[in-house]
């Protein structure tokens, strides 16, 4: 076969650093938008982004050609810079060392995006620690919660 053709759909999660409450709805949308650019310059389409004040979850396309921790780290070091720049109560936002990255099948798209479009909801009841175990739970991920919460 001459072509290389590959489909990475990943679940992608990280919060603020010590999941600080900093992502206010005054930015939020505009934060999503920017994020997605920069998956976009990537070539990593974003398919859906969400946030709450602590964390951020993605949808998004691997490419073929960029490793995963590339990618992560480019949107996190934009995205940190970019909110920085939107005035003095944004000056401390950091995002955590880590990150929670999941493949995903094309069936479970829709799920996904369900699931991330619904995280003001899902957090009424459930911290983004608890989240983030089940996450780990549901795709077979074991975590060392003595290095997970920076």
């Amino acid at each position: 076969m001459s072509q290389s053709l590959v489909k990475n759909l990943i679940h992608l999660t990280f919060s603020t650093k010590a999941r600080a409450l900093l992502i206010k709805d005054d930015v939020r949308t505009e934060l999503h938008k920017y994020m997605k650019g920069v998956f976009r310059v990537w070539e990593c389409p974003a398919i859906a982004v969400n946030s709450v004040e602590d964390h951020v979850h993605v949808l998004f396309c691997l490419s073929k050609n960029l490793a995963l921790k590339k990618i992560v780290e480019e949107v996190k070091r934009s995205s940190s810079r970019w909110i920085k720049s939107k005035g003095p109560n944004y000056r401390n936002v950091y995002w955590q060392a880590g990150y929670g990255a999941f493949s995903i099948g094309q069936s479970a798209v829709p799920n996904v995006i369900r699931y991330i479009e619904n995280q003001r909801e899902h957090h009424r009841r459930r911290s983004f620690q608890d989240e983030f175990r089940e996450l780990c739970r549901r795709y077979e991920v074991e975590i060392d919660e003595r290095y997970c919460w920076d």
